[in-house]
């Protein structure tokens, strides 16, 4: 089973992952690593300050790293809803990402962009619109400890094939930034 753990910059995937990595039942790839490290992409975007990720060739190594001998990959990457058929969209306020963002010393225009991403759910409507099963996630005034419990309950119900209440309680939509540029 592979697992996307997706969402914009900032929202703590890879910090939750890291926890994950501790977990003998998951492989962890990291795929933003993977693809730099690997050099996976088409081309360096100097404007943005980033790369372009060439997706099928993230797709057929992600496949290739995948061990089954793992019950659980997690791809985490604010682009594992391209690879996984199931995946977890943090999400986190607007206003507590800008906070989260500036610390790590984005420009103001990469900033801004990630903060519309965010509040018009770009992340969410690609993954409801790719992926078969999308759970939403506020991490918000979460702790990472609540945040690796609750996809913790997410992958054991995955496992057992029982998500019917937890795709209640993370339903994609549940969380709503739409007014953040209009207040």
């Amino acid at each position: 089973m592979i697992i996307g753990i997706t969402g914009t910059p900032g929202t703590g995937k890879t910090s939750v992952t890291k926890l994950l990595e501790n977990d003998q039942l998951c492989q962890v790839i990291h795929l933003n690593e993977l693809i730099r490290e690997e050099k996976l992409y088409s081309e360096v975007d100097t404007e943005r300050d980033c790369v372009v990720a060439d997706m099928d060739l993230v797709y057929d190594r992600v496949l290739e790293l995948h061990d089954k001998s793992y019950p659980v990959t997690i791809v985490d990457s604010h682009l594992s809803h391209h690879i996984a058929d199931i995946v977890i969209v943090l999400r986190t306020s607007p206003a507590k990402l800008k906070e989260r963002l500036e610390k790590r010393k984005y420009s103001v225009e990469k900033v801004r962009e990630n903060l519309e991403a965010e509040a018009l759910d770009i992340i969410l409507a690609e993954a409801v619109d790719w992926c078969e099963k999308v759970f939403e996630l506020d991490t918000t005034e979460g702790t990472m400890d609540r945040t690796f419990k609750d996809i913790w309950r997410i992958i054991k119900g995955l496992r057992r094939g029982d998500t019917e209440e937890l795709e209640q309680e993370f339903r994609p939509g549940s969380v709503d930034w739409s007014d953040y540029f209009f207040d």
